[in-house]
C-alpha cells in the first residue's frame, strides 16, 4: 500500500479507506490519541489507538519525537479540530525517543534554546512555517526567472580578488598557518599556495553574471555568498544566498520594471501555496506583538503586509525627492529621527526608508539617481556626474529589500571610477575586456534570500530563517 503524507490525508473527501503512514509523534495522550507529523503540513493528523488491543511495550514507546508508521481506516474525525483522523490498527516503533532527554517536549521554546538545537528546531510547527516557506520561496525565484528566459548561472564561490569592495572577506588558503612561506619583505607568498595567488570566498557573483549576460541576453544567479563582518546583529550572517539577475540591453527603468515584477510574482507564489503556514506565522505574529509596547508592535498583519506590495503599485522617487521629503517631514523637524536629515548626500537608514513606505508614499517605494559617492564603482554615472543610476527598493517594516543599478557599459568611465578608488585595473582586466568587445546597455540588481524570507515569515532575526546560521563566533552543525 501506498505511504501517504498527512496533507494528502487532511485533504481527503473520501473515508473509510485503508491508509498507511509514517512520521514523529508531537503528542500522545490518554495511552489513546497521537498526534502525528511528517513535515508535510502544518497541522497533525489524529490517529485514535485501540489501547485495549495494542501491546502495552508498544504504548510505553509512543513518546514525543518517536518516529511511527501507522497502518489504519481513515475516518470522519468525532472531535474538534480536523476533519479525518485514523483509526490504528497497526503500530510499528521505527525508531524510539527518550522523553527524559528529547529537547523539542510540547511546550513553548525560546528561539535561543532553539538554535542551540538547530537539528531539531524543524520538528516546531515555527520553524517547519518558516523551512517549508523558504523552500517554496526558492521555487517560485526559479519558476520565475524560467518562465521569463533567464538562464542560471553558477558562479565562483571561490574567488581572487575583492575589487568589488562589498566587504570583508574569508580567506581560502592550504598553506601552512602556523609557518607560511614568505617573500624577501616578510609577507605571506602566496604565489606558494594553491591558488598560486591570495583567494577568498565570494561576496557577490554579480561581476562575473554580467559576463555571462554579455552573451547570453538574460542571467541569474542563486547562490551563496559570504561576508566576514565582525557583526553580531539580527540582521546579519557570515554566510547567505543571494539573487543576483543580469540582463544585457536593459537600462534603469527596465531594472526597475524586472524588479517590481519579480517581487510581486514571488509573494503572490507563497501568498496562493502557503496560506496554512502564512496563517499560522501571522497568528505567532499577533501574539508575540501583544508583550511588545505599542510603539514596537506590527502595524500591520503578515498577510497585508505581503498584499501591500503585492497590490500596490511601486513609487518611483529620485534620491533628491526623497531627501526634500525626508528634510521636510515632521518627524526630522522635530527630531523624532535617530540619524536627522541635514543635507544632500546622506545615506539613508532604515527609519527613513520606512517613513517613505509606511508614513509618505504608503506603497512600496523605489528610489533611484543616488549620489555617486555612496555607490558602487561599477554603477552608470549621470550626466551630472554626481549621481549614479542605482536603484533600491524599500519596503514596509524593513526598509531596503533590493538594491540594484545599470551597470557601467563605457570603458573610459569606468576605468576613471576605478582609478579614484584605487581599484587595479589588472585585477578586473576581464571586467572592463566586456566594455571593449561589444558594450552595450546592461542592468541588475540583488537581494539577499534570507531577508526576503524574514519579511514573509514576521521572523525578527536572520538566525531563524536560515537552517544553519554563520555568524562570528558560531559554526555549530
Amino acid at each position: 500500500m501506498k505511504i501517504s503524507t498527512v496533507s494528502e490525508l487532511l485533504s481527503q473527501d473520501i473515508t473509510l479507506i485503508d491508509v498507511e503512514i509514517k512520521g514523529w509523534v508531537r503528542t500522545f495522550r490518554a495511552n489513546r490519541f497521537i498526534a502525528l507529523n511528517d513535515g508535510s503540513t502544518i497541522n497533525n493528523i489524529q490517529c485514535v489507538v485501540d489501547f485495549e488491543n495494542t501491546d502495552e511495550a508498544i504504548l510505553k514507546r509512543i513518546t514525543t519525537g518517536a518516529a511511527i508508521h501507522i497502518k489504519g481506516l481513515l475516518v470522519e474525525s468525532q472531535g474538534k479540530g480536523q476533519n479525518v483522523e485514523i483509526q490504528a490498527t497497526s503500530i510499528e516503533i521505527l525508531g524510539d525517543s527518550d522523553p527524559e532527554t528529547y529537547p523539542i517536549q510540547p511546550k513553548k521554546h525560546s528561539l535561543e534554546f532553539l538554535r542551540e538545537n538547530a537539528h531539531l528546531r524543524t520538528r516546531t510547527n515555527t520553524f517547519s512555517a518558516v523551512m517549508r516557506l523558504r523552500s517554496a520561496l526558492s521555487f517560485a525565484i526559479h519558476k520565475y526567472f524560467n518562465d521569463n528566459g533567464f538562464y542560471y548561472m553558477h558562479t565562483p564561490i571561490i574567488t581572487g580578488s575583492d575589487a568589488e569592495g562589498a566587504g570583508e572577506m574569508f580567506r581560502v588558503s592550504t598553506l601552512d598557518a602556523k609557518n607560511p612561506p614568505l617573500t624577501e619583505d616578510g609577507s605571506v607568498d602566496f604565489t606558494k599556495d594553491f591558488f598560486g595567488k591570495e583567494a577568498n570566498l565570494t561576496v557577490s557573483g554579480q561581476l562575473e553574471a554580467e559576463t555571462y549576460a554579455m552573451s547570453l541576453g538574460k542571467v541569474y544567479t542563486f547562490g551563496p555568498t559570504f561576508r566576514a563582518e565582525n557583526s553580531n546583529t539580527s540582521r546579519h550572517l557570515s554566510e547567505f544566498w543571494m539573487i543576483e539577475p543580469e540582463v544585457a540591453f536593459m537600462d534603469l527603468d527596465g531594472n526597475m520594471d524586472l524588479a517590481e515584477d519579480f517581487m510581486k510574482s514571488v509573494l503572490n507564489y507563497v501568498l496562493e501555496n502557503n496560506k496554512e503556514d502564512l496563517a499560522f506565522l501571522e497568528q505567532r505574529q499577533a501574539q508575540e506583538d501583544k508583550s511588545k509596547p505599542q510603539a514596537e508592535r506590527n502595524e500591520m498583519t503578515l498577510t497585508d503586509k505581503l498584499r501591500f506590495v503585492v497590490d500596490n503599485n511601486f513609487k518611483r522617487v529620485s534620491y533628491t525627492e526623497a531627501i526634500d521629503i525626508l528634510r521636510n517631514s515632521k518627524p526630522n523637524k522635530k527630531k523624532k529621527f535617530q540619524y536627522l536629515i541635514n543635507e544632500w548626500g546622506a545615506d539613508l537608514q532604515s527609519e527613513h526608508e520606512r517613513f517613505l513606505v509606511e508614513k509618505h508614499f504608503k506603497c512600496p517605494v523605489i528610489l533611484f539617481d543616488y549620489p555617486a559617492n555612496i555607490k558602487a564603482f561599477y554603477m552608470r554615472l549621470n550626466e551630472d556626474e554626481k549621481t549614479v543610476r542605482a536603484m533600491d527598493i524599500l519596503f514596509p517594516g524593513i526598509g531596503e529589500i533590493v538594491g540594484g543599478s545599470q551597470r557601467e557599459e563605457r570603458l573610459e568611465v569606468l576605468k576613471e571610477k576605478m582609478a579614484a578608488l584605487d581599484i587595479p585595473e589588472e585585477e578586473l582586466w576581464w571586467y572592463l575586456d566586456l566594455r571593449k568587445y561589444g558594450t552595450a546597455v546592461h542592468s541588475g540588481f540583488g537581494l539577499g534570500f534570507e531577508r526576503l524570507v524574514m519579511f514573509v515569515t514576521g521572523m525578527g532575526n536572520i538566525r531563524d530563517v536560515i537552517p544553519y546560521p554563520r555568524t562570528p563566533q558560531n559554526a555549530e552543525f
